[in-house]
């Protein structure tokens, strides 16, 4: 069975390689995806956030120059999750797409309401960074 995927972009107003390094560091993740959960912690060098869900890893690819942040997240239930996500330069500006795979199992109800929180997710990062760039 075709696993079905949605493209969610936000444009952002900063340079790529600004929002990269912020949107990389998983200590960023609670301030703009706090859907994921409201804390992460580095344990032996394996970052975990605490979801509704339970305890969930998760690892960034490795630093690239590309805009590559692709991350695997590891569900309570030792499913592994992997999740594309690049920051693509345009000019002074840049574009952040997230790829979000239909996990077997999940309604259509579902895939929109995650769909939804995706963006969401993304219009904070987009709030966060234009506004750090006004104050400085």
């Amino acid at each position: 069975m075709a696993t079905r995927s949605r493209h969610i972009s936000e444009r952002i107003d900063r340079p790529a390689a600004a929002v990269y390094e912020y949107a990389s560091d998983p200590a960023n993740l609670p301030t703009w995806a706090p859907g994921l959960g409201d804390a992460v912690e580095n344990v032996g060098g394996q970052w975990f956030v605490q979801t509704p869900s339970g305890r969930v890893g998760f690892v960034f690819a490795g630093r690239n120059e590309y805009g590559v942040l692709d991350h695997e997240v590891t569900l309570p239930s030792g499913e592994v999750v992997y999740n594309p996500m690049r920051v693509i330069p345009d000019g002074d500006a840049c574009e952040v797409v997230f790829t979000l795979r239909r996990l077997p199992d999940v309604s259509d109800e579902e895939f929109d309401r995650d769909a939804g929180l995706v963006q969401a997710d993304l219009a904070r990062l987009k709030r966060i960074l234009e506004s750090a760039d006004r104050t400085g």
